[in-house]
């Protein structure tokens, strides 16, 4: 169990109320979700300042002193990616802490891969040599991480969604050849901070689309310096809603999806099989 949050912009924006300041932020969700779980294995904080990823990760919980608000607050960018970790395979480590990265993909998980251990070989076996090779951490997330970059490499020509739906479409179906009894969790959110592809898969995942500037009701700001030669256009995604008062979607259980142009998400049925 973990939590995210991801948001993407036609504009560059600001992200500190949903990750920090609003009544159920990433860093409160972080002591205690909507389930009364603690998420306190590790924070990291992800986005595009200049085009460029910058991460910051510490393996402390994110409620504990400023480090995640400092974090959260510098980020002003198209597109950002946060993540609050509850340790199921791997320990307390930075390697071992999302979002992880290559290059200019940023990647998080939430949720459970069973029978890891056995599902770990089969992600290695058809895994790129550059991506094996660059693995640092034990968990299953990153695996997942390194096996959808490897198809992506092979195969561009498919495009994102197509290679996420393939590639979680395969790991499914190895789960439930191994235990039907076990349930994946397969949250994940993927992104090269132009595209945004995503899933839900046994896990809370929740959606907020904006068609115009809003004033967040949190600190009484846009959270964007408006270009008034377009209108402003965002996506946002968590596993819980991190305000109360705006109209946040369930994404349904068991879809792929990534954001359209005209940022809303698109969504496909996950199949459990290949």
């Amino acid at each position: 169990m973990c939590r995210l949050y991801a948001m993407h912009a036609n504009e560059p924006t600001r992200v500190e109320c949903g990750l920090v300041k609003a009544q159920n932020a990433l860093m409160a969700q972080s002591q205690g979700d909507m389930e009364g779980m603690m998420h306190g294995h590790g924070w990291g904080v992800a986005d595009y300042p200049d085009g460029v990823p910058v991460i910051e990760k510490q393996t402390w919980a994110a409620y504990h002193g400023e480090h995640f608000a400092k974090a959260a607050a510098r980020v002003y960018a198209r597109t950002a990616v946060a993540h609050v970790r509850k340790a199921t395979v791997g320990t307390t480590s930075v390697e071992n802490t999302h979002p992880f990265h290559h290059g200019r993909w940023i990647f998080a998980h939430n949720g459970t891969i069973p029978n890891f251990e056995q599902i770990r070989f089969r992600l290695l076996e058809r895994m790129d040599p550059l991506h094996r090779s660059e693995i640092q951490g034990q968990t299953d997330s990153e695996h997942v991480f390194r096996y959808l970059l490897s198809l992506f490499l092979h195969h561009p020509e498919k495009g994102l969604l197509e290679t996420v739906h393939h590639g979680l479409s395969q790991i499914t179906a190895w789960c439930a050849e191994m235990d039907p009894a076990r349930p994946v969790g397969l949250n994940i959110v993927l992104t090269d901070g132009q595209n945004l592809v995503g899933s839900r898969l046994n896990r809370t995942l929740f959606h907020l689309s904006r068609e115009h500037l809003h004033t967040c009701t949190v600190c009484g700001e846009t959270h964007v310096k408006h270009s008034h030669s377009t209108p402003y256009k965002s996506v946002e995604v968590a596993s819980e809603p991190v305000t109360f008062d705006e109209d946040w979607k369930e994404v349904p259980n068991g879809v792929v999806f990534h954001a359209t142009e005209g940022f809303r998400l698109e969504m496909r049925a996950l199949s459990d099989g290949a």
